[in-house]
């Protein structure tokens, strides 16, 4: 049975009373419904039972005894499921408002962000709630026949569809199953020995949980390689109904209730006194955190490196690197084990931001704490909602042998299968293959045509800002009059200090040029006071800027020291590698082309940039002419010969 299918033909049949970009609200709590359903359905008869005989016990043991009886980390103790919901039409509504009612406050809780009463008053007043009803009613989702690893893909598939029916943006895509599996398999490739060890206790997190498709990708293989694993699952998500999916799974799977938060991560930490051994992440790219901002440059400044984004903050119109950061302060200590973390993000955190910017100190300081393991570059068009180049960074603080010190870089660009029918934006996808090409590649550790090598400091800089010698001559023209009296300081004059100005102006004449600024500032002083006005240093300043004009043949402007004043149109700045020493650069690449210039070393601001890209290009000379000239001539004559046949 095609389960995905089966339900979007109901939320179809909803078409009229419901708007394409409503159907997610019918069939997303309704699937979980019907999925919770099933899961109790075994044990159903033993709560009811336990229900009447422990009549009024304190909440606390009740919810405990219930729990025991249904034998999972939730319950429901009223006599209706949805067999029984659709046997009764006529009080149907009643009756579906006691059968919630009668689930624990966990499950409850699911529902309600959900909104699902004003779901079901809305389709009890368009006569839809019976069908829907016995619709859902008909689809076996017991744990014998669909597995956790199913639902959840039925879970994703009616989420993606429901998403681009309300047109969400291209930032709130949802990770293909595929990328999941690649990122888990990164994320536990140098591990296998340890997890596969008895008695092994570990602990995932994504901070943009979603629907919990991560986790459950990361659940499975991790049991499938250790059965006996004691596994918790933790996450955290914003958005009221994928926290709904992702918590109704966690249930099912009998994970800790607790461990599945609502709220925003970058303003609401839900788990801020815990630490993971793992984490996973796909968040938002591209998306502002302009409503974040003013919570995470509070904790920013006053926390500093106590708190999550001490080494800087992003441009706020893209927070991907905020949740890359937020991953790094849930790592356990190395001492304790340290951790490793997986998160995919775009291209922009590669080599957005100059030196000295928020990004570009992030990524400094992730190389300089020698925290970035491995970047591999992903095909494009590989997301349901947006076809950009994404990258998986790996992260972690317990490097070993030749790792430490080094990045690894992995280009996978190219290593996709096409898909038979586009879903969305998504025309690629990973095949097994690639999967245990890439994830082996990364396991080896070797230099190689798709993976690269590098040293830490190979991606950090310094930018150094170059200045040349200001150079000015003075003529009192009547071009360069005009620019005088447009200046702000020449405007506050009185009308008589302001003629008083153009006559001393007039004195100096249109002939003579000054080369030296203290020749120019002398007579420009003598002809003002012989007109009767004094040059306050504010007026001399800005007559003297407008009047000057840059002239290489002229004497160099100098400050009260005698040291050179530069020139601010013809400041410009250079990148120099970390390990070039600054003065052999400027040697090298200045001073030949610019004699006199200089570096204000006040001026210098450290960076660091990851050009991935440019690591793997490889160079593709263009046709022979010859060539070229050959195809053109066989182009003229099959059109020469196609006239030919038109005038015929």
């Amino acid at each position: 049975m095609n389960h995905v299918a089966f339900i979007w033909n109901i939320a179809e049949s909803l078409r009229g009373p419901f708007k394409p970009s409503e159907y997610g609200s019918v069939v997303l709590p309704f699937t979980v419904l019907r999925r919770l359903d099933a899961v109790l359905a075994d044990t159903k008869s033993a709560v009811l039972h336990t229900a009447k005989a422990i009549g009024s016990m304190p909440e606390m043991l009740r919810t405990v005894t219930l729990t025991e009886a249904s034998g999972h980390e939730f319950y429901n103790t009223s006599p209706f499921d949805l067999g029984k919901l659709v046997a009764d039409p006529q009080d149907l509504r009643a009756n579906f408002a006691s059968y919630l009612a009668g689930f624990s406050s966990n499950v409850r809780d699911i529902f309600d962000r959900f909104e699902f009463d004003k779901t079901l008053n809305k389709l009890a007043e368009k006569n839809k709630l019976f069908t829907v009803t016995e619709k859902f009613a008909q689809a076996d989702f017991h744990p014998r026949t669909v597995s956790n690893i199913q639902m959840g893909l039925v879970f994703e598939e009616l989420i993606r569809f429901a998403n681009e029916k309300s047109n969400e943006t291209a930032g709130d895509h949802y990770t293909p199953r595929e990328v999941i599996a690649l990122m888990v398999q990164l994320l536990f490739a140098l591990d296998d020995d340890a997890l596969s060890k008895s008695g092994v206790v570990r602990s995932i997190y994504d901070p943009t949980a979603g629907t919990g498709g991560m986790l459950s990708v990361a659940d499975e293989y991790l049991r499938r390689m250790n059965p006996g694993i004691q596994l918790s699952l933790y996450g955290q998500d914003y958005n009221d109904a994928s926290y709904a999916i992702c918590k109704a799974d966690m249930v099912i799977k009998g994970q800790e209730v607790d461990n599945i938060a609502l709220g925003d991560t970058l303003t609401e930490d839900a788990f801020d006194d815990k630490h993971f051994d793992y984490g996973l992440s796909n968040p938002p790219f591209g998306v502002d955190w302009k409503d974040q901002r003013t919570a995470v440059d509070d904790e920013h400044i006053k926390l500093g490196f106590n708190g999550r984004f001490g080494p800087g903050t992003p441009a706020v119109s893209d927070g991907a690197m905020l949740f890359l950061l937020h991953l790094v302060s849930k790592m356990r200590k190395p001492e304790d084990g340290g951790s490793r973390v997986a998160i995919v993000l775009n291209g922009s955190p590669l080599f957005s931001g100059g030196a000295g910017g928020g990004e570009s100190n992030i990524r400094k300081w992730l190389l300089d704490n020698d925290l970035i393991e491995a970047i591999i570059g992903l095909p494009k068009d590989m997301f349901y909602n947006t076809g950009i180049s994404t990258y998986i960074w790996i992260l972690t603080n317990r490097k070993e042998g030749d790792r430490k010190r080094r990045v690894q870089l992995i280009d996978g660009r190219e290593m996709f299968i096409k898909l038979r029918k586009g879903l969305g934006s998504k025309r690629n996808e990973l095949s097994p293959r690639n999967i245990e090409k890439i994830v082996g590649l990364y396991a080896g550790f070797e230099d190689a045509e798709h993976s690269k090598i590098f040293r830490n400091d190979h991606f950090l800089y310094r930018t150094i800002t170059v200045e040349r010698p200001l150079k000015l001559n003075w003529r009192a023209t009547p071009e360069r009059f005009d620019a005088v009296f447009e200046a702000k300081a020449v405007q506050k004059l009185s009308e008589s200090d302001a003629a008083a100005l153009r006559a001393a102006l007039d004195r100096l004449g249109t002939d003579t040029v000054w080369k030296n600024r203290t020749a120019f500032h002398k007579a420009l002083k003598d002809a003002a006071k012989a007109e009767g006005l004094t040059l306050p240093a504010p007026l001399l300043k800005s007559v003297t800027t407008e009047l000057g004009e840059q002239d290489d043949t002229a004497d160099t402007c100098t400050d009260g020291k005698g040291n050179p004043e530069p020139d601010p149109s013809l400041r410009d700045t250079e990148n120099v590698p970390w390990d070039e020493d600054v003065n052999a650069y400027v040697a090298r690449e200045v001073l030949p082309h610019a004699p006199e210039a200089w570096v204000d070393h006040s001026k210098t601001k450290e960076g660091a940039e990851i050009p991935f890209t440019r690591h793997f290009y490889q160079y593709v000379p263009p046709r022979p002419l010859e060539e070229i000239d050959r195809d053109l001539d066989a182009v003229m004559d099959r059109l020469r010969a196609m006239l030919t046949e038109v005038e015929r």
